[in-house]
């Protein structure tokens, strides 16, 4: 059952989203190239990467370096090689298999990955390698499913997946963003990986919302212990319906600052 805060984001969404196309804001010159490195700074931000979104321009086009550690470099780039293979799957509508995810996985962590040494065994998160060991949100915080129970997890959340994106072209597009909301929900909730678990699952969400021809969403980095919160409670709570509020509520407010934008360039152009 939707409940009156849902069905008024819902509503709040389709209002942005019209007045968004109206607007042509997306038939801007290189606005999908510009919107991907707003994405992509955003979500490294959130891993603790200091580069911004004209540093990382500089550096996706142009391959001239910030003054910024080699490692936040090559996490952005490592990033964008991601993205980049997967929203040429999502153009395909390819399957998403387990082995998919860890190919994504291993292009996210190329070069940042290191090797582990655990009791389950020896695995690199630079080759996009499942783990071996139980993983947190840092001392004393959330802990992620269980190594021991990973098996069979890839396999039933991708079966889950594709089953949804066969329907997504039927639902609303309430509905095709609260699936791409719930899928990352759902792939940080199983945490696959040693690291890289939350750009993965941005990601994911992103491409859904690539394939479905929808605006992505980008997480701030300014909102970063909102977004973690809202994660932290429903999966204490094992229930997404905060974390989908959160998505719902900064994705409404992301649009409406980029229209504002929009419409202050016009004005201030004289169109």
């Amino acid at each position: 059952m939707i409940n009156r805060n849902e069905e008024q984001n819902f509503n709040k969404l389709s209002e942005v989203i019209n007045e968004y196309n109206k607007l042509q804001i997306s038939q801007q010159i290189d606005y999908d190239k510009f919107y991907l490195y707003s994405i992509i700074t955003h979500s490294t931000a959130i891993e603790g990467s200091t580069i911004t979104e004209i540093e990382n321009q500089l550096l996706f086009d142009e391959g001239i370096s910030a003054n910024k550690p080699i490692h936040e470099q090559l996490m952005n780039l490592g990033l964008k090689a991601a993205y980049e293979k997967s929203f040429e799957l999502a153009k395909q509508h390819t399957q998403i298999t387990p082995e998919i995810l860890c190919e994504l996985s291993a292009l996210v962590m190329k070069n940042t990955g290191t090797v582990y040494n655990t009791i389950g065994g020896t695995f690199s998160s630079a080759k996009g390698e499942l783990k071996p060991l139980n993983v947190s949100a840092g001392r004393g915080g959330k802990s992620y499913m269980a190594w021991q129970k990973l098996p069979q997890k890839p396999e039933e959340f991708c079966s889950w997946l594709n089953a949804e994106r066969k329907s997504i072209a039927e639902k609303d597009i309430e509905a095709q963003y609260a699936f791409s909301f719930l899928a990352h929900y759902k792939l940080v909730h199983i945490h696959l990986w040693a690291d890289g678990n939350g750009r993965m699952s941005r990601l994911l969400m992103n491409v859904i919302q690539y394939e479905a021809g929808l605006v992505p969403a980008i997480i701030k980095k300014e909102n970063r212990a909102e977004y973690i919160q809202s994660l932290a409670s429903s999966q204490d709570k094992d229930d997404p319906a905060e974390f989908l509020h959160f998505m719902f509520s900064h994705h409404i407010r992301n649009l409406s600052e980029q229209i504002e934008e929009y419409k202050t360039s016009l004005e201030m152009s004289g169109s």
